[in-house]
């Protein structure tokens, strides 16, 4: 980030670019912040029959998105992503701290972030409640509280043999786009617009996390890949999962690639942030009025089934029924690894 203007010191860029904004939006309507930014710590008051989520990500630049990545865009990712996160649990937001590191402190820059990170916050009814700035290497980091009534979290341990997976929306958008970025395929420029947004601009399934208390019997997020990210729910819960390549929703846009691409983006593309659930077969009806109550596709892609081994695995099917061997599967089974060079 270049700068031709007056450089700020740590104070005055939190005053200018944060604490004003964040002040206008701490107005949650069951006054749940009862002290933001302003002192050494924020205070968080819960109902006394709730529970508070807590979770934390870290966006670095080269790393998790571009050099040069718009400001705008990037300040509504950075929240979204924490806001998936509380989704996945059955969270509404409280709020969020924010810690960046600038390698310049530029006007234009900040300007664009902070405008893109407050109009996800006003959305979302999660205001901005402290947090820390320092020089160096671009670096966003967020922390974002929720709460939930007691008891009613949805683990990612709770998943039972037999139980439906679902999916909500559609993934591999992300994956595709950004193969389209680094020019490892080639989309007209119609379709590049169609699907950018969902690499660009995520949206956080926060009302659908809340519908599903009490219905799903666990869930997480997709970030790092649809069946890598599953996979943890099959190591809390203990059971292995079968998955039926062709019932992975997918978008038009995707499926003008060729198959192999489609499942391979699909399963394990990443950067999708919908949420991927478990839930009893008792549940379908109720999780498909859900669908239709927010507008959102919900889609059964398999089932999970009792553990074999010591190590749990995740068996994909061919559209006829037949096992996919461990070599087919292989590619479809990989995900996002934030060390991998």
């Amino acid at each position: 980030m270049s700068s031709h203007s007056k450089p700020f010191g740590e104070f005055d860029l939190i005053e200018r670019f944060f604490k004003t904004a964040a002040n206008s939006l701490r107005t949650n309507a069951d006054q749940a912040i009862t002290l933001g930014i302003g002192d050494d710590c924020a205070l968080i008051k819960p109902r006394a029959d709730e529970e508070v989520a807590i979770t934390s990500d870290m966006l670095v630049e080269g790393r998790h998105f571009f050099a040069g990545a718009n400001p705008e865009r990037l300040g509504r990712k950075a929240l979204a992503v924490n806001l998936s996160d509380l989704a996945a649990m059955g969270a509404r937001p409280l709020g969020f701290t924010l810690a960046i590191a600038l390698p310049t402190a530029e006007n234009t820059w900040l300007e664009a972030f902070s405008k893109g990170l407050f109009a996800m916050a006003e959305e979302y009814s999660c205001p901005l409640i402290g947090g820390d700035t320092t020089a160096g290497p671009l670096t966003i980091s967020i922390t974002a509280f929720g709460a939930l009534p007691k008891g009613e979290a949805i683990r990612r341990s709770g998943a039972k043999p037999e139980d439906d997976i679902w999916v909500s929306g559609t993934v591999g958008d992300a994956r595709l786009a950004l193969a389209a970025l680094r020019h490892e395929i080639t989309l007209s420029t119609e379709d590049l617009q169609q699907i950018e947004h969902r690499m660009h601009n995520p949206t956080p399934r926060i009302e659908l996390g809340m519908q599903l208390r009490n219905i799903a019997s666990s869930a997480l997020d997709v970030s790092d890949g649809l069946l890598g990210d599953l996979s943890h729910i099959l190591k809390q819960s203990q059971v292995d999962a079968e998955i039926q390549l062709d019932k992975l929703p997918k978008t038009d846009t995707l499926q003008k690639q060729d198959l192999q691409i489609q499942n391979q983006f699909a399963a394990c593309g990443g950067d999708d942030y919908e949420i991927c659930f478990t839930a009893s077969a008792s549940q379908r009806d109720n999780i498909q009025a859900i669908s239709k109550s927010i507008g959102l596709p919900l889609t059964i892609i398999g089932k999970t089934v009792p553990k074999k081994d010591d190590a749990v695995k995740v068996y994909l099917l061919h559209e006829s029924g037949a096992l996919l061997s461990d070599a087919e599967a292989a590619p479809f089974l990989k995900s996002f690894d934030h060390f991998a060079s």
